[in-house]
């Protein structure tokens, strides 16, 4: 068969006529270069493709054996290690695992990279696809997260959000440093729960993400968010969409407005982008965002399987609750499929009590009484 100039193709990694001292590593090593070349040409983000190289080493060091002589008996004992380890894995991470085994072998076992040749003349065994049906996780369920995981009741909501206001209101009577910061986490909450947001796209927005929306001009610049660091399609850039700012939650204004027009300035941020702004001038990270929001959480007396991701869980069960339509609401968060947005959504029994009694109150009224 001709070798092909393709990216990740083994003659283009490995350099014949020299002699390494240690052929099997050579190979290895040039295996994974030539991997990683291939992704980075599908153009895979360098987190994606380092955390994928870091597995297959992990395994390599796992079997103490090289790709050219793995079965798929090494997948199930790799399994078994990480289900027996001292941190229990969640599936979704273990099927993780095994489906970037699966495409490393893919990669090796595909004629057009020349790995299998190679192999053969130098170690007389061929990489093969190791991870089956029969051997890996199957995909059963759309969700998988972990069961604890909810929205917050109307009621955490507002514990929450009542903390971190009184939170500002004791470090200025007590004439303590941190309050323009305690009123940015705050203002932080309130507006992951009332546009949706994820971490990252909280974190990431910036002043001129503020958008009117000429449709409800009393808003000003508050009328919308313009999210540009959506959740990325794997190879792909990060997804845009813009989120409006709906009546039920346009509480939220006030306290955008004061951050953006009086307290942001303190900080002294000069030019800089970012919404949100740190004591030094730099954007608030993901990292100290998580870190801000399990610290309030556990001080209001908040159950600890909130995370920040559970108050956009909360704005889409809201959304529902409040009778906005399904296509609607999976615009807002920027969910490609409705099957995923109905994941996020947990109604209340009070929201079903009333959905009832419309039911009953239409079915059974007067009128058709009378009529039958």
């Amino acid at each position: 068969m001709r070798r092909l100039d393709v990216p990740g193709a083994s003659h283009l990694v490995l350099v014949d006529g020299v002699i390494h001292l240690d052929e099997a590593a050579a190979v290895f090593e040039a295996m994974l270069e030539g991997w990683a070349r291939q992704q980075r040409s599908r153009l895979l983000a360098a987190t994606t493709v380092d955390s994928r190289l870091a597995l297959i080493r992990r395994f390599r060091a796992f079997t103490d054996e090289n790709p050219w002589t793995w079965s798929p008996g090494d997948v199930e004992q790799f399994t078994s290690w990480l289900v027996g380890g001292g941190t229990p894995l969640a599936v979704s991470t273990i099927r993780g695992y095994q489906m970037t085994l699966r495409l490393f072998c893919d990669y090796l076992s595909d004629p057009a990279y020349g790995w299998q040749e190679d192999c053969v003349r130098r170690f007389g065994s061929a990489p093969i696809q190791i991870c089956h049906e029969w051997n890996t996780v199957a995909h059963l369920a759309d969700y998988e997260g972990k069961p604890e995981r909810r929205p917050l009741t109307c009621d955490e909501l507002e514990t929450l959000f009542d903390f971190a206001d009184s939170r500002v209101e004791a470090i200025v009577s007590s004439r303590r440093k941190g309050a323009l910061a305690a009123l940015r986490d705050a203002q932080m909450l309130k507006t992951a729960y009332a546009f949706g947001l994820r971490r990252q796209e909280l974190c990431r927005l910036d002043l001129v993400d503020l958008r009117p929306n000429p449709h409800a001009k009393a808003w000003g610049r508050y009328g919308s968010l313009h999210v540009r660091y959506g959740k990325a399609s794997r190879g792909g850039p990060p997804r845009r969409r813009t989120v409006l700012t709906v009546p039920e939650f346009d509480w939220v204004i006030d306290g955008m407005r004061q951050w953006v027009t009086e307290a942001r300035a303190l900080f002294n941020a000069g030019d800089h982008p970012a919404l949100w702004v740190t004591e030094r001038a730099n954007r608030v990270s993901v990292r100290y965002f998580d870190k801000r929001f399990a610290q309030l959480r556990d001080e209001a007396g908040l159950p600890k399987e909130l995370v920040p991701h559970c108050l956009r869980h909360s704005y889409v069960t809201h959304l529902v609750e409040f009778g906005y339509p399904e296509r609607f609401v999976q615009e807002q968060v920027g969910h490609r499929y409705a099957s995923t947005t109905a994941i996020y959504t947990s109604v209340s029994n009070d929201f079903k009590n009333r959905v009832l009694a419309q039911a009953l109150a239409r079915v059974y009224s007067p009128e058709k009484g009378e009529q039958s």
